[in-house]
């Protein structure tokens, strides 16, 4: 029986010893985050290096099968990268909501100690000053009665302001709170769209293989079929999202149209509703009343009236577990911003209302926003960085979790680039 106490407390001081080494402060584990986040983004910038060397090089069955390998190895570590400044998010999204915690205690005791200086200036307010004198017998007993009058008076002032002054704090740290919030969804939405493009690349390496049974002979003739004539490029679909797709044919007309109204690249506005589209799988569509925020909904209903729709049978996205849906048509506009640019639209489309799930009126809307991101400069780095701006807001688009997007947005404007410069003889 005592060899049993004697085990058991042993090993109840060696669980306590090691829980206490291994126990992390908040302060720790944000630093722990910040360094293996740092270590990933290190070797993403080496995948790229590699991505890119073999992007310069002459196309063949061994570059490219290299070059998919390397595609799949940079997704995988962004994905890493985005799960550590997830957990960050998150770590900071805790320490706002303690904080915001504790203002809400400080604002409920202000309030309480508020209201009891109010009873006491109430009771000393319903005695005149000659009802004082002859309440008291001695002098010096008034002076102090007035004295306490005076120091309630201004505690009262102060306690309003310190009262003003938390709640302002709060509103500003719930804006911060609910900015977080947003950039984590953000961060999952590239997180599902990264994990297809995987999947896909995989099946692509898989189906080289199985074709070509590793023979660069065999390669140069899968790739000689795929220079396809311009009247296959023109019928190929070109598909949208919340709306019936087009072919592409029809799809660069619209994008050449806007781009003349804009100064971006058809081939970028191509790429950015193709992006839009495949994020769009992930999600689906979804009903206003529930998966738009509360605050765009009225937005919403005006539109509908003006455009003749029920609004229950428009799609929109829908909200996934983490966040709000509500977008609207192939281009993924709030309503909340469709209305500031809803004037614009209608101005270069000729469509009065404009309606965002049109196909045309959608690429004029996305070439208008992107326009306004800096993508009419024409370098491919200010169209990358137009494209970040699009997904994840100025204040975001320079954040390396955030650059799988730009990737994705300018591998699809490379393609429609090799597709249009055969449409167009050169």
């Amino acid at each position: 029986m005592l060899r049993n106490f004697i085990f058991v407390a042993a090993f109840a001081f060696l669980f306590l010893a090691l829980t206490t080494v291994n126990a992390e402060t908040d302060a720790e584990r944000r630093a722990r985050l910040q360094a293996e986040l740092a270590k990933i983004e290190s070797q993403i910038k080496e995948q790229e290096k590699l991505v890119n060397s073999l992007s310069g090089q002459r196309r063949s069955l061994e570059r490219d099968i290299n070059l998919i390998d390397a595609k799949i190895r940079k997704s995988e570590l962004a994905i890493k990268q985005r799960n550590y400044a997830i957990a960050k998010l998150q770590e900071e999204i805790k320490q706002l909501n303690k904080k915001l915690g504790n203002l809400d205690e400080k604002l409920s005791s202000g309030k309480e100690f508020l209201a009891s200086l109010l009873r006491k200036t109430y009771e000393l307010d319903n005695y005149n000053l000659v009802e004082l004198v002859l309440a008291k017998n001695r002098i010096n007993e008034v002076l102090l009665e007035l004295n306490q009058i005076n120091d309630l008076n201004r505690s009262l002032k102060l306690h309003f302001k310190e009262i003003a002054n938390t709640k302002e704090n709060i509103e500003a740290r719930k804006k911060k709170l609910e900015e977080k919030k947003a950039e984590e969804r953000r961060l999952r939405e590239l997180q599902a769209l990264e994990k297809e493009k995987i999947v896909k690349r995989k099946k692509e390496k898989a189906n080289i293989l199985a074709i070509t049974k590793g023979k660069e002979s065999e390669y140069k003739k899968v790739l000689e079929y795929q220079r396809r004539t311009a009247a296959d490029i023109r019928a190929a679909l070109f598909a949208l999202r919340d709306t019936k797709g087009i072919n592409f044919g029809t799809a660069y007309e619209y994008a050449k149209e806007a781009s003349a109204k804009t100064g971006v690249s058809p081939a970028l506005i191509l790429a950015i509703l193709t992006q839009e589209t495949n994020l769009g799988k992930n999600v689906g569509t979804g009903n206003w009343r529930v998966d738009m925020r509360p605050k765009d909904r009225p937005i919403f209903e005006k539109l509908m009236a003006e455009l003749g729709f029920d609004p229950d049978k428009m799609p929109v996205s829908k909200k996934p577990w983490y966040g709000w849906g509500g977008a609207m048509g192939p281009a993924q506009f709030i309503p909340s911003t469709w209305v500031l640019y809803k004037d614009r639209i209608a101005k270069v489309t000729g469509e009065n209302p404009p309606n965002p799930w049109n196909p045309r009126t959608a690429f004029f809307a996305t070439a208008l926003l992107m326009k306004d991101n800096g993508a009419d400069a024409g370098t491919r780095a200010a169209e990358r960085l137009a494209a970040l701006r699009y997904f994840a807001g100025w204040k975001n688009a320079r954040k390396p979790a955030y650059a799988f997007y730009g990737d994705g947005v300018m591998e699809f404007r490379d393609k429609y680039q090799r597709q249009i410069d055969i449409l167009e003889g050169k």
